[in-house]
């Protein structure tokens, strides 16, 4: 999950459900959404009518009041700070900031509401990724909603984790881990003692914030953001881990969903586990697939890389064999000696998260793996500017995203149990099985557990169905989450991008996929049973 600016070069190494899972990688810039009906899909049908759900009562915490202003001056993004409580059951109590953007509705005369959107995470900066990233979004949703997103609890511009004192401080720590993940007994030490330190000064500088930055608890903040810009029904699109947030706040506010749109899914029980066990004995993301599907992934990368002449793919060796064994041998010769300061590790995180994004991912991907195969250090990726808001840089420390999801997820609490998973991982899903099973290692001692979280029940009937969304070649969600994720909600229809990268949001090429989604928003209208949709171009063709 990396960028610039606001996210440097060690979250792509830990930040993990964000892109590495979702917040490096949507920073890429993925190019404007396709306009437009799809040509070859299927007359949708309208929704089977659901029996109505009365509203969740409203708690007894008061409504945030959201005082609007433009960003910076001549900005078309509105800032405005939401104070809520830091414990939802102790409303008296100490309260913290949210930082909150909006993007009004285009065509204010055909203007329906307001739409929430999570960019991913955990620990993905809504104010900054949203507004950098607005021209994903299908072009009828930025008419006829007012785009609304936020830095969850305990990220960037918000009330955040912070653990040091100073930025020289930070710095100083985030030289400690090695780049991508450890190899070898003295890089373990290294990593294993930095997380370590990490837990410990975290516990040291706000415990009380750690214990209150769970999905449960930015569920209810979604609540009373919701009831701040006076929506009766929330309208939510959360993509990446903002599928497990969207899964809880349907669960906990059942009534009071319109329309939901989940993408790139995290399935339910692979997020929470076994809450019986004090000790898991495997991983978040290697209970969800991670390293499965990025191996899948990676392998359709070096597929139709080899399948294409040089001049579309630098990389390809000219069939997808030689492609596929051209790339085992770059890694091979990265283990034994370095490029610079590319490391096999550095360069195998780089790749992986180099898939989230297709355009201009991949191809940026085969010219800097080309470059290394060639005994040539390449030049870093290249990110947009930061957008025209209040804080486009926030602090994005590893101990944000660690924050949420260690406090939230069951991971193995023993350290020395990552070495025998990351074996056990890179036999079925070979390098990138290190990459995923080493990002969850910050919670073997991460100090904190959720004072309110949430593990279930996810079926729990909702006011209007959800619509779920899955990639057939994700590198970090798999399709099978999103199968989970339909079967596991009480009333949800699972829509197939039969595309590639992470989210069909961010990799929007696919009309088919907008045209359904903006339907569906619009006016509730589901895509029928099994609908699968093609992305308009195969990548490198």
């Amino acid at each position: 999950m990396s960028a610039p600016g606001p996210t440097t070069s060690r979250r792509r190494r830990a930040a993990v459900l964000t892109a590495a899972l979702a917040c490096s990688a949507l920073l890429t810039g993925p190019g404007p959404a396709a306009a437009g009906s799809p040509p070859d899909a299927p007359t949708p049908r309208p929704a089977a009518p659901t029996a109505p759900v009365p509203p969740s009562p409203s708690p007894s915490v008061a409504v945030p009041r959201l005082d609007w202003s433009p960003c910076r001056p001549g900005s078309p993004w509105d800032c405005a700070t939401a104070k809520v409580p830091l414990d939802h059951a102790a409303p008296a109590g100490r309260t913290i900031d949210l930082a909150v953007v909006r993007r009004q509705a285009t065509d204010p005369a055909r203007r329906i509401g307001t739409l929430f959107v999570n960019p991913g995470g955990p620990g993905g900066p809504g104010t900054v990724q949203v507004p950098q990233n607005y021209d994903a979004f299908p072009e009828e949703l930025r008419e006829r909603f007012d785009i609304v997103s936020w830095d969850p609890r305990g990220i960037g511009s918000s009330t955040a984790v912070n653990c040091f004192d100073t930025t020289d401080e930070a710095r100083a720590w985030a030289a400690r881990p090695p780049a991508g993940f450890p190899v070898g007994a003295q890089q373990r030490k290294a990593w294993t003692d930095a997380y370590d330190d990490l837990g410990r000064r975290c516990e040291k500088r706000d415990p009380d914030l750690l214990r209150h930055v769970s999905t449960a608890d930015t569920a209810r903040d979604l609540d009373l953001l919701r009831r701040s810009v006076g929506e009766r029904r929330l309208n939510y699109l959360g993509v990446s881990y903002g599928t497990i947030l969207g899964a809880t706040y349907a669960n906990l506010f059942p009534g009071n969903v319109r329309a939901m749109v989940l993408d790139s899914n995290i399935a339910p029980r692979a997020w929470t586990g076994d809450p019986a066990q004090d000790d898991p004995r495997t991983t978040t993301l290697l209970r969800m697939g991670s390293d499965r599907t990025a191996a899948a992934t990676l392998d359709r990368f070096l597929t139709l890389c080899g399948s294409a002449p040089t001049a579309r793919c630098a990389f390809s060796a000219g069939s997808p064999e030689a492609t596929r064994e051209k790339f085992d041998r770059l890694m091979q010769q990265l283990r034994e000696r370095p490029i610079g300061s590319w490391t096999y590790a550095r360069t195998v995180a780089d790749t992986v998260n180099s898939l989230y994004i297709v355009d201009p991912g991949w191809t940026a991907l085969a010219s800097r793996l080309q470059e290394l195969s060639q005994g040539r250090a390449p030049e870093p990726p290249v990110y947009p500017p930061p957008p025209p808001v209040a804080e486009p840089n926030p602090y994005l420390g590893d101990e944000q995203a660690a924050a949420v999801w260690c406090a939230d997820s069951p991971n193995p609490r023993d350290p020395a149990a990552y070495q025998r998973l990351e074996e056990d991982s890179a036999r079925r899903a070979g390098d990138a099985g290190r990459f995923w099973t080493w990002a969850a290692e910050p919670c073997a001692t991460w100090p904190a557990r959720a004072a309110a979280g949430y593990d279930g029940p996810w079926n729990t009937p909702t006011a209007r169905p959800v619509l779920v969304i899955g990639t057939r070649y994700d590198p970090s969600t798999p399709y099978t989450g999103a199968q989970a994720m339909a079967a596991e909600l009480a009333d949800a229809r699972l829509l197939t991008n039969d595309g590639y990268g992470h989210t069909a949001l961010f990799n929007n090429g696919s009309r088919c996929i907008s045209a359904y989604e903006s339907r569906y928003f619009v006016d509730g209208t589901l895509p029928p049973p099994g609908t699968v949709c093609r992305a308009d171009r195969t990548p490198f063709s």
